[in-house]
């Protein structure tokens, strides 16, 4: 119980650009930029700072801290309302069915059509774990620590939530998908046009992004074959979308081509099972072999946010949990938890 989630702050700064250079690229919510990553900490210090409970341009910004030695070792990220400031834009998989009468046969062309329908939503990202900790659900504590903070500050949010998960990247750092459409529109690789996007913005893609379908039958082979498929270090997090009720609906990247998964906030299964109760005992006899359930606990208000796993057993008038765990959260006897099974 040494890992704890926290606000991020310009302490970090640091440890995060160590884990971005470590992305592989495509990664545009953690830019291996010290520049834009001091802008996030400290567009995330006025979001936890900001007063009112309405849905602002806010990005939280939390990393995962082993409480003994002090390091970062993971972090995550969620957006109040994406396009506050500029056009959020997906392309969206439909179809084009035609009739030739003269043929007698019917053609159904499948196209991408450049959208803003997820613009307003929330979004979770920014999700990224030292490759030296994948292993004990740290991955899943960092991606379910982010619907508790949600739930926590509910009318800060939307009420549809996406994620976007990173597309197809080939070893040299290109991508067939960017190659294959907006690359020739561009005049820059995926690299240089991924960078130029997490330090300054999406609004060059409104200025230059072609606003006709685009359909596939005309694109390579290898562009139309990484259509909505998640780079293969992002199934894991996609198999955790699907398990919080997040869906796939035709939604991609417009750089590489990677799926965006949708699901109404209130229905997202962390947040709809979670449950608040009262500490009324830190107990040492908890434990795998000795009684009580390991939960994902949470408490504290915005920058004071923090969640770990804990041994919890339910009681009559309230929860009792382990100290490893009481410690991690800086909580006392009598506080309010929340918390939800480890699934």
């Amino acid at each position: 119980m040494t890992f704890v989630i926290r606000a991020a702050n310009h302490g970090d700064l640091q440890h995060i650009y160590e884990m971005a250079k470590r992305t592989g690229g495509g990664f545009t919510n953690l830019p291996p930029d010290r520049k834009a990553l001091t802008a996030k900490l400290e567009r995330a210090e006025a979001g936890f700072t900001r007063q009112g409970d309405d849905v602002g341009d806010d990005l939280f910004f939390f990393v995962l801290e082993n409480t003994e030695t002090g390091e970062v070792r993971g972090t995550c990220q969620v957006f109040s309302a994406v396009g506050q400031k500029w056009p959020f834009y997906s392309y969206r998989i439909g179809a084009l069915t035609q009739h030739s009468v003269e043929l007698e046969r019917t053609f159904r062309a499948d196209i991408l059509n450049l959208s803003t329908d997820l613009e307003g939503s929330s979004e979770v990202g920014g999700l990224f774990l030292h490759p030296g900790e994948r292993s004990g659900g740290l991955g899943m504590l960092i991606a379910r620590s982010r619907y508790l903070f949600i739930r926590a500050h509910r009318t800060r949010f939307a009420d549809r939530c996406l994620a976007e998960l990173r597309g197809v990247i080939d070893e040299a750092g290109g991508s067939p998908f960017w190659d294959g459409v907006a690359g020739r529109f561009f005049g820059m690789n995926f690299q240089d046009a991924d960078e130029f996007n997490a330090k300054f913005g999406n609004q060059f893609i409104a200025d230059l992004m072609p606003k006709h379908p685009v359909y596939i039958a005309m694109l390579s082979e290898a562009a139309r074959h990484v259509i909505g498929v998640p780079h293969p270090t992002g199934r894991a997090a996609m198999r955790m979308l699907e398990n919080e009720g997040f869906a796939w609906e035709n939604y991609i990247d417009i750089f590489d081509g990677g799926p965006t998964m949708t699901a109404r906030t209130d229905q997202i299964r962390s947040i709809r099972e979670a449950e608040d109760a009262p500490i009324v005992a830190f107990d040492e006899g908890l434990g795998e072999d000795t009684g009580g359930e390991l939960r994902l606990v949470a408490h504290g208000r915005m920058a004071q946010f923090r969640c770990a796993y804990g041994w919890v057993d339910c009681r009559d008038d309230g929860i009792a949990i382990d100290p490893a765990c009481a410690r991690v959260l800086g909580v006392e006897p009598g506080e309010t938890v929340t918390h939800v099974a480890r699934w």
